[in-house]
């Protein structure tokens, strides 16, 4: 099994910036990628941002060039780093991974741009 913790979620100002970590523990030999969906109410679960472990991103369009996604894989931990933060951007923030046996997802983390 893989635990996922997140942190770094809150209230900003819109243009402003956020960082969210998600630290991994357990079988973290198993992990082969690790990202961040988000889900505002009302909407479906979206893909935000996606690391492979060998270190190739994916982006939805909606954040590319403000959102950057890295990936420390010596203490196990994921970065998503927002800027120029939109009020369209307010969601709840999940962190996912995907292991050779299925996917795991943390607790959530409420993001809220304000305008």
């Amino acid at each position: 099994q893989v635990q996922l913790v997140e942190s770094g979620g809150g209230l900003v100002q819109a243009g402003g910036s956020l960082r969210l970590s998600c630290a991994a523990s357990g079988s973290i030999f198993s992990i082969k990628a690790m990202g961040w969906y988000r889900q505002a109410p009302g909407k479906q679960r979206e893909l935000v941002a996606t690391i492979t472990s060998g270190g190739s991103t994916n982006y939805a369009d909606s954040v590319k060039g403000r959102f950057t996604i890295s990936r420390d894989n010596a203490i196990n931990t994921v970065y998503l780093q927002m800027n120029s933060l939109k009020p369209e951007d307010t969601s709840v923030y999940y962190c996912y991974t995907n292991t050779i046996w299925r996917d795991y997802w943390g607790q959530g983390t409420q993001v809220t741009v304000s305008s």
